[in-house]
């Protein structure tokens, strides 16, 4: 593989420019994370965002690097990644993310990265740039990510219900409004080790073809490990308030006992699709849940006409991300 020759300062500029997609991936995400703790009322926003900020890193030290190989060496041939590639996927990224964000659509930063290295990669080589088994992986986990959510999510609502059926209302809230705080936890675990790594590979992918590090290492550079975990945990914090609404209450309404089904459903999702590689949307995953919950219960409890308008962000992230990127390619080849 040749090595790609551009200057220490444009490297540094592409790496702190992921680790803005990083910050704003945690921006954007963070209402996955605490939207159903904070509908339900038992944490308040600040409370909720300190804490999910707190897991994501967190699982720096729990979850394997599995999904940073994936992005970093499974997604497009290396021998085409250069800084106009990186630099197109990454702001074509931003882009569709801040306006996702801007309109309170609860759409998939990570489904925009991946959109977004497409898009690059094709506009300066084609089709033939792609890796289709990686690629694969990722396509059919746009369904199976919130359909398992969703099943994960109903059949652990089922079981509660069946399980406190004698119990008093008031007893199930008080017990569900302690474990809503595990399974938020656990959540934002999930959150943080699954989308970090994404910005990880991309960094990865990029110090590759520059010949910083080697091809055959099964791990970034400590640093960059360190640095996107902190990136999306900083994002987290921060928090998208938009998003929150939409996913905590204009799907269905939640309680306490729903919400913990709901995050636990999506928190068994997300560490599985970390332990197999496979980079998965978190938003994909707790709508998902959400709407199994919803509807274990009755269906006319959740409003499916909002969950139709979120999937169809879901099917115009990634042609959406990739034509921004390919745009975005191009004027980085006549400005770099």
């Amino acid at each position: 593989m040749e090595t790609l020759h551009i200057s220490i300062y444009v490297l540094g500029a592409l790496v702190v420019l992921a680790l803005i997609f990083d910050f704003m991936n945690g921006f954007h995400d963070s209402a996955n994370a605490i939207a159903t703790v904070v509908s339900t009322g038992v944490l308040k926003p600040q409370s909720a965002v300190a804490m999910a900020a707190f897991f994501n890193f967190i699982a720096i030290f729990v979850v394997s690097m599995k999904v940073a190989q994936t992005i970093g060496k499974g997604t497009i041939d290396p021998h085409v990644v250069d800084h106009y590639v990186i630099f197109g996927a990454l702001v074509g990224a931003i882009v569709w993310n801040i306006i996702t964000w801007y309109y309170g659509i609860p759409s998939s930063s990570s489904h925009a990265l991946i959109g977004g290295l497409v898009g690059a990669a094709v506009a300066k080589s084609g089709t033939g740039a792609l890796i289709s088994a990686g690629l694969l992986k990722t396509v059919m986990f746009i369904v199976l990510a919130p359909l398992l959510g969703f099943v994960l999510g109903s059949v652990i609502m089922l079981m509660v219900s069946w399980i406190f059926v004698k119990s008093t209302p008031r007893k199930v809230d008080v017990w569900f409004r302690r474990l809503q705080l595990v399974s938020a936890a656990g959540y934002s675990l999930g959150h943080g080790g699954n989308d970090a790594q994404k910005t990880m590979g991309i960094i990865w992918m990029l110090l590759i073809a520059a010949g910083y590090t080697n091809p055959t290492d099964a791990y970034p550079p400590t640093w960059v490990i360190i640095s996107c975990y902190a990136a999306i945990s900083f994002g987290t914090l921060f928090g998208g308030w938009r998003i929150v609404k939409t996913m905590g209450q204009k799907i269905t309404k939640l309680k306490p006992v729903g919400g913990f089904c709901a995050e636990t459903g999506g928190a068994m999702t997300l560490l599985m699709a970390s332990f197999w590689g496979i980079p998965v949307s978190t938003t994909h995953t707790i709508t998902g849940a959400i709407v199994g919950v919803g509807a274990s219960q009755k269906a006319s409890a959740v409003r499916w006409g909002v969950a139709g308008n979120i999937v169809w962000a879901w099917v115009f992230t990634i042609p959406a991300s990739a034509f921004m990127a390919a745009v975005f390619w191009w004027i980085g080849t006549h400005i770099m």
